[in-house]
């Protein structure tokens, strides 16, 4: 499915030497990182690692863009807690993923309609839907 839109940030890296012993570096210098395998006691972090964070990151700022066209104000510690977990089966590696969303203070309808909505347009969200399986969960909504 290919859709035809304006760009509006296109990210840049250059990564050398994989997840055993690479490292990965952004276009604007922002980003420069050493990779490892996950369990490796050398120093760096690995790309489920950086999946997690960019999908949690990308879905709080979904959540607040629902939040937005509802007029609900959401509470400043809004949190998720991202778990990405790299599997192997029948010879081939593949991802698993969660999502533990906390809206303390948010009526648990009120928040899990949020969730909801920022399930459907959150680019990680659609990118990953019906390619991995993914669990959210609301967690301590009040």
């Amino acid at each position: 499915m290919s859709q035809i839109g304006k760009v509006i940030y296109t990210a840049k890296t250059h990564t050398t030497g994989g997840r055993e012993n690479g490292v990965s570096r952004s276009s604007d210098g922002r980003l420069d990182v050493r990779l490892s395998i996950p369990g490796s006691a050398r120093i760096g972090t690995n790309p489920e690692q950086l999946f997690a964070a960019g999908w949690s990151a990308c879905f709080e700022s979904a959540i607040a863009l629902a939040a937005r066209n509802r007029k609900i104000t959401l509470p400043a510690d809004l949190a998720i807690d991202a778990e990405v977990d790299l599997n192997l089966a029948d010879g081939g590696y593949f991802l698993r993923a969660r999502l533990d969303v906390s809206l303390p203070g948010v009526e648990r309808d009120v928040a899990q309609a949020l969730v909801d909505e920022a399930h459907r347009i959150c680019p990680y969200s659609k990118a990953t839907r019906g390619n991995i399986d993914i669990a959210i969960n609301l967690v301590c909504p009040i």
